[in-house]
């Protein structure tokens, strides 16, 4: 079997679009399943302006930022549990039912949320919708993959990560649509279950995957679906190729010699190549949380609130140019991914994360050193309403420190004042918008996708399916750490120290990447191993192919499919 991950080009573009339109099924099939990549990426986005609301709404939301956290990363909770349920799904129950049960999970979850009295209550909808999320995410591009024609799946595969980030930057138009809004974040966080209803409805009137169903030996009925995918002439010979993939997907998984998962965990693990693998898998995707990434696509409008912009409208306008840039990044990516190679992609994307996250925390360590005074005079003008507040270096105009609450915004408010309960007025805030937003320039076409195609080519493929779900638990566990803590971290070290100590954390990460992490650029599957079992192995060497990687004398990968 040719070896890696589908990366489409513009000629599988091109043969996709004329597929596509001669036959619609194929689009049917895909966009239904798509939306699935668009709530993920609309609940990524959605609650990153939907907290400034549920924090001006509930004082005790206001008040403690692990209340805040908890409501942001129970979703990322729910996610992991619905990602390992949705796995043993897919397999019992076919990927279309699986997709129907987390459209009925994210549509329950956003409904909870829109009519939620109290934050507990919006707690247990972020659960529901994380569920949701985590069975959909890995559910949807299995099912376009099984579904698409072999010559354009990389083309149809890609429309899942496009409507992902397509997803965060239509949240954040929402949001902006809705600041005017009674009700504001209930309409933010419950529209969402529009585009889960519509797929519920849309996977009703569709067929299971084809390849699902010929596992299972119904063969009739998936031979009739490809006959509805593929021109007349062509389906006997896609029927024939589906048997010899299936048949020698059965052969592999029956040479592990193990039925149960910790059987199956122990053969992996006696592996050499395996454990190689999984070394490399395991960091590159606990790297691509760690050098903070939903710290900023969670809390983007709290990030630029600590900049200095006090308006929940202005901090949700200046977002949406970050999760645009992430979009644009993704389709990059697309692009110089199969030229620049998976590891240079990914190490030059870390250095840049490095230089911008010293400059972001950079520019809050000025801002917070040319913070404004407290004046005496302006407080006593508001009475009753004062705090015990801290002194401020005089650069800008002095202003009053009151205690956080309602009526202090609203008689702020009324004064024709800003009420600033994150950060100061400064003048550095233009330039953390230019770190936030290079910052994401950095990240999206190298560490916001590679780690995900490194995951699908570095694995034995026999051992492909343990492998790559023990590497997507570690990234999820990974942004859960992340969600949950990040604004503890701003309170207890500081806006600056917190964007130091993600600095930090990437140049590590740019460093153990270095030396664990080969390139798979070019190689098939059968390469891939036999770089992983060779004895003078350097993950910093590269390997061009058959001439340098003859299999060795004690080859561990020696399993031919009959």
């Amino acid at each position: 079997m040719e070896g890696g991950v589908t990366v489409a080009d513009k000629a599988e573009f091109k043969e996709c679009l004329r597929l596509t339109w001669t036959q619609p099924y194929i689009l049917q099939l895909v966009l239904s399943a798509g939306i699935g990549g668009l709530l993920f990426g609309y609940d990524t986005g959605v609650i990153s302006g939907a907290l400034l609301y549920i924090r001006d709404d509930f004082s005790a939301v206001e008040k403690s930022t692990v209340l805040r956290e908890t409501i942001v990363s129970m979703a990322v909770a729910g996610a992991i549990v619905g990602a390992a349920f949705g796995g043993w799904m897919n397999d019992k129950f076919g990927r279309r039912p699986s997709i129907i049960i987390a459209d009925a999970l994210f549509f329950g979850g956003a409904v909870i949320m829109a009519f939620a009295p109290t934050p507990t209550v919006i707690i247990v909808g972020r659960v529901f919708v994380g569920l949701g999320v985590g069975m959909a995410s890995m559910t949807a591009p299995l099912y376009i993959s099984e579904a698409s024609p072999a010559r354009i799946r990389g083309a149809l595969v890609s429309t899942n990560g496009l409507l992902i980030t397509g997803g965060q930057f239509l949240a954040y138009l929402i949001n902006l649509a809705f600041t005017k809004v009674p009700g504001t974040w209930r309409w933010m966080l419950g529209i969402a279950g529009v585009p889960a209803l519509v797929q519920f409805i849309l996977m009703l009137m569709l067929p299971e995957s084809p390849r699902w169903l010929y596992r299972k030996g119904r063969k009739e009925e998936a031979s009739a679906i490809l006959r509805k995918i593929y021109p007349a002439n062509e389906v006997e010979q896609e029927i024939d190729a589906m048997r010899q993939s299936v048949d020698e997907e059965v052969f592999l998984e029956g040479s592990i010699g193990e039925q149960g998962l910790i059987g199956k965990l122990r053969k992996a693990l006696g592996s050499k190549v395996v454990r190689r693998g999984l070394v490399a898998g395991v960091i590159v995707q606990v790297a691509q949380q760690f050098v903070g990434i939903n710290t900023v696509m969670y809390y983007s409008p709290t990030i630029v609130q600590l900049a200095g912009f006090a308006s929940n409208n202005t901090a949700m306008a200046l977002s949406l140019i970050t999760s645009g840039l992430n979009a644009i990044g993704s389709i990059v990516s697309m692009f110089f991914v199969d030229r620049a190679g998976r590891r240079r992609l990914m190490l030059i994307s870390l250095v840049g994360i490095v230089v911008w996250l010293a400059v972001l925390g950079g520019t809050f360590l000025g801002a917070a050193h040319h913070a404004p005074p407290v004046s005496d005079l302006e407080t006593r003008l508001f009475a009753n309403q004062t705090q015990t507040c801290p002194e401020f270096n005089p650069n800008l105009l002095p202003g009053a420190c009151l205690a956080l609450n309602n009526a202090s915004r609203q008689t702020c408010r009324a004064d024709q004042r800003e009420f600033y309960t994150e950060g100061c007025p400064n003048n550095f805030g233009w330039l953390a918008l230019i770190g936030l937003g290079a910052y994401i320039v950095s990240y999206s076409p190298g560490m916001g996708t590679v780690p995900w195609i490194v995951n699908s080519e570095i694995y034995p493929l026999r051992f492909r399916g343990i492998c790559g779900g023990i590497a997507a638990v570690a990234n999820w566990v990974s942004n859960l750490i992340v969600t949950q803590t990040f604004l503890s971290l701003t309170k207890a070290l500081g806006t600056s120290a917190t964007f130091f100590l993600f600095c930090g954390v990437s140049f590590l990460a740019l460093i153990v990447v270095f030396f664990t992490v080969p390139e798979t650029k070019g190689l098939q599957f059968e390469e891939v191993e036999r770089m992983l079992e060779r004895n003078d192995y350097k993950p910093w060497k590269r390997y061009h192919g058959v001439g340098d990687l003859e299999p060795a004398k004690n080859s561990e990968i020696g399993l031919t499919a009959p």
